[in-house]
């Protein structure tokens, strides 16, 4: 078990979303999802895993220098992180495909907010879809059953942003 986390504040020039990265074995999936993390100026960045870390080349070419502009932290288990996560009142919704996923479209997504990514092949480890509150997907019209993990977390990420930007207040 890894040491607890200090209580999390969320800095105002910053969107109220953590996201965690269960186990992401493409390094340049990591890469693009710094660059996109940049774009979204999401809170914190959670590494966890076998989930590759900078300083590391190929993180680098894909995130363009986002690294530097992106607060993250490498973790061994990402259950040990979500756990924490829950225990200091942060929602957690899992990105995953499965009979219990909804519609990532069908969802008002609460501020703030704990994404999950996982495994391009085996997704989410299974004990954090039960600590999850939701599970979402994009839905899939063709023959593969999911999109390319950088790919999905860009969709869903401006989705929750295009959500927030549209509330009062």
């Amino acid at each position: 078990m890894t040491r607890s986390m200090p209580p999390i504040k969320i800095p105002s020039e910053r969107n109220p979303l953590f996201v965690v990265l269960d186990n992401i074995r493409s390094v340049y999936n990591v890469g693009s999802i710094f660059r996109t993390s940049d774009a979204a100026r999401i809170s914190h960045l959670y590494l966890c895993g076998m989930t590759a870390y900078p300083p590391h080349p190929k993180i680098d070419k894909t995130a363009l220098g986002a690294i530097s502009h992106v607060p993250w932290s490498h973790h061994v288990d990402a259950c040990d992180v979500v756990r924490e996560l829950k225990q200091q009142g942060f929602p957690i919704w899992a990105c995953e495909t499965g009979a219990l996923s909804q519609n990532y479209l069908e969802s008002p997504y609460p501020s703030p907010l704990v994404l999950v990514f996982g495994h391009e092949v085996i997704g989410i480890n299974p004990l954090i879809l039960t600590l999850a509150e939701k599970q979402i997907e994009i839905p899939m019209a063709g023959h593969k059953s999911s999109l390319n993990v950088a790919t999905a977390y860009g969709i869903i990420l401006f989705e929750v942003l295009r959500q927030y930007r549209s509330e009062p207040g």
